[in-house]
């Protein structure tokens, strides 16, 4: 968080600490900032502060305090109680701690049937804080974020999909649609902005498969829409129609 901290500058930055008898001390870089530190008392209010607020997690290697917070992620992401976002576990190069990890989760977790070879897919690995911003970004490179409407899955987008691509995703990914097939429409965003979108009817245990999903969105030689300078030239007026 320091590192974090440090980057953000007070304008920009939060912490969020943790009351501990030992080690766990505010960063100058936050605690000289006023108003931007958190006090929590316990960790699971704190981890729920921290991906509430979160578009992307990053995970160095750490101690029984690091493995909870990465498997309390692990385990919302995996059960959609958070919406997907990347997950990237940064290790210099020739590091061993987070492949020797998920030899261990290959061979203990996904061999048992304890997991799903598919929820492999929630984790991401880097080796240089360069790498890991561009897995970020690649994460919302035409993916930009995903909403429930009703009992629909909808999949907001930065630009829209041709006809023959959705019909394809539709073959390839049957297995995440729990009823009916992925459609292609239009829906407002969190700030009202009229976003090209997939909409589907998703089998919830199939986080894994769905991050699949969005890893082959991401894949398309879509052109992407420019930036929005008019935002009233697409705000949500009106409910859009499928």
């Amino acid at each position: 968080m320091e590192a974090a901290n440090s980057g953000a500058g007070c304008p920009n930055t939060i912490g969020l600490n943790v009351q501990l008898p030992f080690e766990q001390h505010a960063n100058p870089y936050v605690s000289s900032c006023e108003g931007r530190l958190l006090h929590f008392r316990y960790f699971f209010t704190r981890k729920l502060f921290f991906l509430r607020e979160s578009d992307a997690l990053v995970v160095l290697p750490g101690g029984f305090g690091t493995f909870d917070e990465l498997f309390e992620s692990l385990t919302l992401i995996q059960t959609g109680r958070t919406p997907p976002i990347p997950l990237v576990m940064l290790a210099p190069q020739g590091d061993v701690f987070w492949p020797s990890w998920l030899d261990e989760v290959q061979t203990e977790l996904v061999n048992r049937g304890l997991i799903s070879v598919e929820d492999t897919a929630l984790l991401k690995q880097a080796s240089t804080a360069a790498e890991a911003m561009d897995q970020i970004s690649r994460f919302y490179r035409v993916f930009h974020a995903c909403q429930f409407q009703e009992d629909q899955l909808e999949l907001l987008l930065h630009a829209p999909l041709l006809a023959e691509q959705v019909s394809l995703l539709n073959h390839d990914f049957d297995a995440l649609v729990d009823e009916g097939s992925i459609s292609q429409g239009e829906s407002c965003d969190s700030h009202g902005i009229l976003r090209p979108c997939l909409r589907f009817h998703l089998d919830r245990r199939r986080i894994g498969l769905l991050y699949q999903l969005i890893d082959r969105l991401n894949d398309l030689p879509l052109p992407l829409a420019p930036a929005i300078e008019q935002p009233a030239q697409r705000l949500c007026t009106a409910p859009p129609s499928p």
